[in-house]
């Protein structure tokens, strides 16, 4: 009798493992940011066009990400997440360490094309998550994750960047003798991000089960050799002397059943037998680009736009020069025509962001999940993208506070609100759009074009703030550039009211039995003997209870195992059997109801019933 459904549990220990690889790329990503300007004035750039060439190396990361973020998708949908997961953190790693070691500006902003080309791992796992944790319910948390990760390590990446670069100067007792760090000053920070990714990829290939349906039931040598290592630290399972005896029994039957014959059961009964991998065509961009999806799309690229132009132009306002003048100077006309910044420096703008950081790690964890939950992942999106063009034309009336420190509590004040907005927005257009996709086999492709389009927003975006900064300025308009991300956030806040919050793909699955189901089929030493089962003879048929064989309706047509349930003690334990191909155990009979009549080839038949009468050839 079938157990009642279980509630869904989030797999927790995937979700971790997903993490650690995650791990690595914002630390990569971010510790670049503190010596970029310095390593291009080392390679003789004048200081005056540092910052254009810094934008450039910027630029070609995210539009080489925009290039392949379809065919990292596409990939992932044919060959699996897991090797491409794995795959694409190797080719950042090696990017990232081309990117230490180079000694020119042409092979700087090579480096750093081929790491965005290589950085397609943020759809694929987005993806893994949606296929891990399908259920509604569960997806607030399982969604808030990988982007909590992301902020981590974007708190520790420029720390750690910033400290390890140039390390023959900055600390010459240990490393002013080092040939290599003085050939090559800004290697150091790199090796180290290379070293979180050894680790990642280490954990990834022993223990991440890949989560693409059609490739979860191929053998992973990864995980077989993760199982290994662990089963000396894994408690032993007493095992039952009565189930000891049916295995002795069966095996002795085998050998009295067969004699002399060269006809091998293991052709008919195999307990350890895998399906045939299915080899589907890759999904069409019909199947991909769907009404909703196409909508969620939009909404996302918007979202990627104008958000990240907001982070990266609000340090240069409040380093600019304040204008001290206003009250007698002719070109100000309140509360509109006016200019000027907080005139603060780099030590406390970064104080600044690494308290928004910390605020966001809070709001990520603690309070968007149980809030969505509440009152649903659409409504939440519709709310906070409302938000935005509110933030963004506030903002540079904060540089009107009378003095520093009213304006920064003023500034601070209105950056948590935007926190607050672009934690609960990502998420949630994710949600949507993983929800969106027509089927699994789409969701790797669809989360590709999502990296694609989030890149070209993510370079365009600071190229429009910072076109518009400049204008503004010459003009007496601060307000230009705040106003024209208001401008696009006024359009991504209207795309979410056509948008319809789909299903997904929780069904009803039971996941706990899944894993029960898994655990029994990849238990080779403790439970099930890999030696084949011969059902025909009586010495083992007093150990079968329920003498009824049973297809999975659960599993895909093409995955259906014809299955046995022994019994030993009271633990039921289900046997897969391989497809019968020759003679001996070939089916005579299938009669109403799923009756059938099986034949041993020895001369002994079984007959008996199946569930819902599907036909098993």
């Amino acid at each position: 009798m079938r157990k009642p459904p279980k509630a869904h549990k989030l797999p927790v220990q995937q979700l971790i493992i997903l993490s650690i690889c995650r791990f690595a790329e914002p630390i990569a990503f971010t510790s670049v940011f503190p010596y970029l300007p310095e390593m291009i004035e080392s390679f003789n750039v004048p200081k005056d066009e540092v910052s254009k060439w810094a934008g450039i190396a910027s630029a070609v990361f995210s539009l080489s990400q925009a290039a392949t973020g379809i065919a990292w998708g596409r990939a992932s949908d044919r060959f699996g997440r897991k090797p491409v997961i794995l795959c694409a953190m190797f080719c950042v790693m090696s990017t990232s360490l081309l990117f230490g070691f180079c000694k020119s500006l042409t092979w700087a902003i090579i480096a750093r094309a081929l790491t965005g080309a290589s950085n397609g791992n943020v759809g694929i796992m987005r993806t893994a998550v949606a296929e891990l944790v399908p259920y509604k319910e569960l997806q607030p948390r399982a969604f808030s994750i990988m982007p909590l990760v992301w902020t981590i390590g974007s708190i520790f990446g420029p720390g750690f960047g910033g400290a390890l670069a140039n390390p023959a100067v900055k600390y010459p007792k240990i490393f002013g003798n080092s040939w290599l760090f003085r050939t090559y000053p800004f290697a150091l920070p790199n090796i180290v991000a290379a070293s979180f990714f050894v680790v990642g990829l280490t954990i990834g290939f022993l223990f991440l089960k890949e989560s693409l349906d059609i490739k979860r039931n191929r053998r992973d040598y990864g995980r077989i050799i993760g199982k290994l290592l662990l089963r000396p630290f894994k408690p032993k399972k007493p095992r039952a002397a009565k189930w000891q005896d049916v295995e002795e029994q069966s095996s002795s039957l085998l050998k009295h059943s067969l004699g002399s014959s060269s006809v091998s059961m293991e052709d008919d009964i195999d307990v350890r037998a895998e399906p045939k991998p299915i080899r589907l065509a890759p999904p069409s961009y019909r199947e991909v680009f769907s009404y909703q999806s196409n909508l969620n799309l939009l909404t996302y690229s918007l979202l990627a736009l104008h958000s990240v132009a907001y982070d990266q132009l609000l340090p240069i306002f409040m380093h600019y020069t304040p204008q001290t003048d206003r009250s007698s100077n002719p070109n100000v006309q309140l509360p509109f025509k006016f200019t000027g910044g907080f005139g603060i420096d780099s030590d406390r703008i970064g104080l600044l962001f690494t308290l928004y950081g910390i605020v966001g790690m809070f709001i990520q964890f603690l309070i968007f999940p149980p809030l969505t939950r509440r009152y649903g992942v659409l409504p939440s999106l519709k709310v906070v993208t409302a938000v935005f063009p509110l933030v963004y034309i506030l903002t540079p009336f904060t540089a009107l506070f009378p003095t520093p420190l009213t304006q920064q509590i003023a500034m601070f004040a209105v950056m948590l609100v935007k926190c607050w907005a672009v934690i609960f927005a990502f998420p949630c257009t994710t949600i949507l759009l993983t929800n969106s996709a027509v089927s699994m086999r789409v969701l790797g492709t669809l989360n590709g074009v999502a990296t694609s389009i989030s890149a070209i927003g993510r370079a365009a975006g600071p190229a429009i703030a910072g076109w518009t900064f400049s204008i503004g300025v010459s003009k007496g308009y601060v307000i230009l550039p705040w106003w024209t991300l208001a401008g696009f956030a006024l359009l991504g806040a209207i795309t979410p009211w056509w948008l319809i919050e789909m299903e997904g793909f929780g069904g009803g699955n039971d996941s706990e039995d899944e894993e029960e189901e898994e655990e029994i089929l990849e238990d080779d030493n403790e439970q099930v003997s890999s030696r084949p089962v011969d059902i025909g003879h009586s010495p083992l048929a007093e150990h079968v209870e329920d003498d009824e064989f049973a297809i999975d309706e659960d599993a895909p047509l093409s995955s259906q195992r014809l299955s046995k349930t022994l019994s030993n003690g009271g633990r039921s334990i289900r046997l897969p059997l391989r497809r019968m191909s020759s003679p001996i155990g070939q089916r005579e009979n299938i009669g109403p109801g799923g009756s059938y009549r099986l034949s041993n080839g020895l001369g002994q038949t079984r007959s008996g019933f199946g569930t819902g009468g599907t036909p098993y050839d």
